[in-house]
């Protein structure tokens, strides 16, 4: 098979991996269906997952709509708290961490570096927090977003 036939989602799906597991933050990457999330029980949180929803083939671009999940497992803590706003665990704190995973990617490719190598997000990008997700009791975030990367294949060869 050729480069150029399988370049395209190889190439993106390797950068945000690269791109999460650089953060600083996140210490797992996967990828595939939502059902793969958390399965493995040799996971070290915090944990980021790729989800590719689709990919439309356009003149000069690719449009991967991709849903990335960045999260972590929430620490219940046994002392009892009076405090209603923190309760007794670390949710709060969980969803601004995974957040600022999310912010840091998408600002790349908005305006940094990515954006400069042509991974390009167009629009919006959707954030849903989530909270006791998965066996795991789990919080963060999961981001939508339309990236568009260079169309290169050649038609002429």
């Amino acid at each position: 098979m050729s480069q150029q036939a399988i370049r395209g989602y190889y190439q993106l799906t390797t950068l945000l991996e690269t791109q999460l597991r650089a953060n600083g933050i996140t210490n797992v990457v996967s990828i595939g269906d939502i059902s793969n999330v958390n399965l493995n029980k040799q996971d070290i949180f915090p944990l980021a997952h790729i989800i590719v929803n689709n990919a439309a083939l356009e003149e000069n671009v690719i449009r991967f709509n991709v849903s990335i999940l960045a999260c972590d497992i929430v620490d219940q803590s046994k002392d009892i708290t009076t405090d209603r706003f923190v309760g007794n665990n670390d949710e709060q704190d969980i969803l601004n961490t995974q957040l600022s995973v999310i912010n840091m990617l998408t600002q790349k490719m908005r305006i940094g570096n990515l954006h400069q190598d042509k991974y390009q997000i167009e629009s919006g990008v959707s954030a849903q927090p989530f909270m006791d997700r998965f066996e795991n009791q789990l919080a963060g975030w999961t981001a939508t977003m339309d990236i568009l990367i260079y169309n290169d294949i050649d038609i002429c060869s």
